[in-house]
């Protein structure tokens, strides 16, 4: 029997499952309470549709609930069980609360009238994955679930930047209440799939709006990869507001920041650039995280997903907090719109050694929309010059996988006539080669963490206007994206939505799908994996590549 199971992420087991254990490191009594606080927000979700069906106002607190219980299971994000289940108990609080409001609870499901008696090991048993028994109906389920995650993700950084969209938070409840609803057909759940790419869109562009309201547009920045002699703080995850705060914090500590993995990007805003101690970025993408936390000597806060069980060596240097956390490790407490309090974090590092020098030099980037539209009439005449003959969309997430050297190897083939674009830690399989420039155009152009894949979404409908061609998909642009976890997913939904079709992806494709949906994946969107680089050179560029 298995003592779990969970296929969420792309390094699953044997690109099946998890069943003893998680790749991640997620233990089954963790990730029944993961499946059980899923279960549960559904349930909030159906009570919360059922009152704006009757008319009633739901409050923004219940939304923020809902996505960051949502956000709290996404891959590495949360490893502590007493977190999660403080998180079940108030979503089940609240729920009676809503539901001592609504009319009638005559339509509703098991998961929107269960008060949280019995034992939750056992609920939990019965309410994970495979509950739902039917296979193409269990993957369209998920495959809505975990886009529905990813949403949740990027709306929540959003709130905390105090923007908000309340057609986004309702479609959320809706169709989480929906994946309960056994009188949905295939056909149903297909289409309900599309719309969670639409609103996808939808969230990915408040949370641009967030970020570039708050800070700027993104600008073309050299990026120090060296280390100072001060000791600091590496800041890890997405949330900017959290690096904000502790920038503010820091000022005349004598304490450095550092940014590391998917906090990249936040060195192409212009508000960040009047912090001095704002030094650089340390390290590369999240699974190198054990050896480069060692280096690092300072504390590490982990403002999101992307923790891997650290090591004792360095457990007591890290700090969490949002919808992060893992036993034994500190957590920094802050709702939305309160102010953190990040002396603890600060007064550890003065007592820290500087970081160890892993690297020196420079890397660039900040080429979201609105900077390659400031360069917008370089890059039409350099493609119709045909100095530029294809772009090649590079975006998504890195991971531990041997079969992730692929995308190193593809960069490196690729023809000199070509420019990656690239969002997301996957950039670091090949930012820091030396692939030269098309005049004067760099051939990677980094838009930043994996939430600006919508740069890359909104460049290319730009361009498909100048070119004036009748479908995005005319343009010369190849899709070949690497996902590990949710947030990739809902970025795929949005592609898929917005029109684009033959994306491939890699390493392996989900194994959420069952092969009727990947099927329905295959038949009306070109969806496809990857080979190897040489068959793929010859896909993309022909015979001659």
């Amino acid at each position: 029997m298995n003592q779990m199971f969970c296929y969420q992420c792309q390094e699953t087991a044997g690109c099946r499952g998890c069943t003893k254990v998680g790749v991640c490191g997620k233990q089954p009594d963790v990730a029944a309470m993961q499946d059980l606080l899923v279960y549960v927000t559904k349930g909030i979700s159906a009570v919360a549709t059922a009152l704006r069906s009757e008319g009633q106002e739901v409050e923004t607190q219940i939304s923020y609930l809902v996505t960051l219980n949502l956000f709290t299971t996404i891959t590495n994000a949360n490893f502590d069980k007493e977190s999660i289940k403080a998180r079940i108990r108030t979503t089940l609080d609240t729920k009676k609360e809503l539901l001592s409001r609504l009319h009638s609870t005559a339509n509703l499901p098991e998961a929107a009238l269960w008060d949280g008696e019995g034992d939750w090991e056992e609920k939990a048993k019965t309410v994970g994955v495979l509950s739902t028994e039917n296979e193409d109906i269990r993957s369209l389920r998920e495959l809505i679930t975990y886009g529905l995650k990813g949403l949740s993700a990027y709306t929540k950084h959003a709130n905390v930047l105090m923007q908000d969209d309340p057609d986004v938070d309702a479609f959320i409840q809706r169709a989480l209440a929906a994946t309960l609803d056994d009188r949905l057909s295939v056909d149903d759940l297909v289409a309900l799939t599309l719309e969670t790419g639409k609103y996808g869109v939808a969230g990915m562009a408040l949370l641009d709006k967030a970020n570039t309201s708050a800070y700027g547009n993104p600008e073309i920045s050299r990026v120090n990869i060296g280390v100072g002699k001060n000791p600091g703080i590496l800041v890890s995850g997405h949330d900017l507001r959290d690096l904000e705060m502790l920038l503010e914090q820091t000022q005349g500590t004598g304490v450095d920041v550092y940014t590391h993995s998917e906090m990249l990007p936040a060195h192409y805003y212009p508000a960040f650039k009047k912090y001095k101690n704002f030094v650089g970025n340390y390290g590369n993408a999240w699974w190198k995280q054990k050896e480069e936390f060692e280096s690092f000597n300072g504390p590490i806060l982990m403002t999101t997903n992307c923790i891997v069980p650290p090591k004792d060596s360095y457990k007591d240097r890290i700090y969490t907090t949002g919808a992060a956390g893992y036993p034994g490790c500190k957590y920094i407490p802050g709702a939305i719109g309160e102010k953190k309090d990040f002396s603890q974090i600060i007064e550890h590092a003065k007592r820290c050694a500087a970081p160890t020098e892993i690297e020196h030099g420079e890397i660039v980037g900040g080429f979201a929309h609105a900077q390659v539209f400031a360069l917008a009439d370089q890059v039409v005449d350099a493609v119709k010059s045909g100095a530029i003959k294809k772009f090649v969309v590079m975006a998504g997430c890195d991971g531990r996988a041997k079969s992730r050297d692929y995308y190193t190897e593809f960069a490196k083939a690729l023809p000199k006539d070509t420019v990656i674009l690239t969002a997301g830690c996957a950039k670091y399989r090949y930012n820091k080669l030396a692939l030269g420039e098309i005049g004067g155009i760099p051939r990677v152009l980094d838009a930043g963490q994996c939430n600006d894949s919508y740069s890359l979404a909104v460049i290319a409908l730009k361009l498909q206007e100048i070119f004036g061609l009748d479908s995005i998909n005319d343009l010369p642009i190849i899709y070949n994206i690497a996902w590990y976890e949710q947030k990739a997913v809902i970025v795929l939904l949005a592609l898929l939505y917005l029109g684009v079709k033959n994306i491939h992806l890699g390493p392996t494709l989900p194994a959420f799908l069952s092969p009727n949906v990947a099927k329905v994946l295959v038949e009306n969107f070109g969806i496809a994996g990857i080979h190897s680089v040489e068959e793929d050179m010859k896909l993309f560029f022909g015979e001659n590549a």
